[in-house]
């Protein structure tokens, strides 16, 4: 059973902490998950614009958008069910967030998670795979 005292959720709270801190100032020291969102945080950033784009990056609460980042990467490693990573984000959306904060990166983590879902399902179509 998940836990805020689970180790998992532990190393993502540190990384939006990490990342949240860096959208001020430059960190002395990343850990490599927060090396590699920042590495990508464009890509990151196109994904978030094009489902949501009636919030400007640059409007967005910043620990949102740290939260954003981490669940995106970990969508785009595929190595953690999808289901499991939004439930996360919207569970440090509720910890450090506002109040409208967890239902904003629910519907927003949906939709790409859907668009990831229409692209795979384009891909087999086409015979792809």
């Amino acid at each position: 059973m998940k836990t805020k005292y689970d180790p998992r959720h532990q190393k993502r709270r540190e990384t939006v902490q990490i990342l949240f801190a860096e959208s001020f100032t430059k960190q002395p020291e990343l850990s490599n998950m927060a090396k590699e969102i920042l590495s990508n945080k464009e890509n990151f950033d196109i994904q978030i614009i094009q489902a949501a784009p009636a919030w400007p990056i640059e409007k967005l609460n910043k620990i949102d958008l740290a939260i954003l980042r981490l669940a995106i990467y970990e969508l785009d490693k595929k190595s953690i069910p999808p289901k499991v990573v939004i439930d996360e984000a919207v569970e440090l959306a509720k910890e450090f967030g506002a109040d409208n904060s967890s239902s904003f990166i629910n519907g927003v983590l949906g939709t790409i998670y859907k668009r990831q879902l229409g692209d795979v399902e384009a891909i087999y179509s086409e015979g792809t795979i």
